[in-house]
Parts: structure tokens; sequence; C-alpha cells
């Protein structure tokens, strides 16, 4: 699975999203909109996490979704 997939299907994900990282607000998800940047900022912002460690947390959600399918 890719991000444009996650992108495109955003609606399906957006849920997902939230279910992983409980921090983010419904204001969080609408403005993150499908945006693989937008969601790394925003666990910048609400985590603390470094931009590097925000990239690893989407890659390691991102596989559990292609585990999931």
């Amino acid at each position: 699975m890719n991000w444009d997939q996650i992108q495109v299907n955003w609606t399906v994900f957006k849920g997902k999203v939230r279910n992983n990282w409980v921090k983010l607000t419904d204001e969080d998800i609408t403005r993150i909109a499908g945006r693989r940047a937008e969601l790394a900022t925003r666990l910048q912002a609400r985590y603390g996490f470094a931009k590097a460690e925000a990239e690893r947390e989407i890659e390691a959600w991102m596989k559990a979704q292609r585990h999931a399918a």
C-alpha cells in the first residue's frame, strides 16, 4: 500500500488514523485531508515527535494497514 491509496480513500482511513493516534482532534483529521506531510506535522505538534520519528510512525502504520487488508 502506498500513500496515494490512502489519500484517495481518506474517508475510509481517517477513522483508522484517529484510532491509532488518539491525540489527533477532529479538526486535525479534517486539516490532514489525506496529506501525508500534514499528518507528519500534526503528529509532531500533538505528540512532540521529531520529523523523522513522525515519518517512522506513519511508515509503521502504513505497513499495519497493508497486513490488515
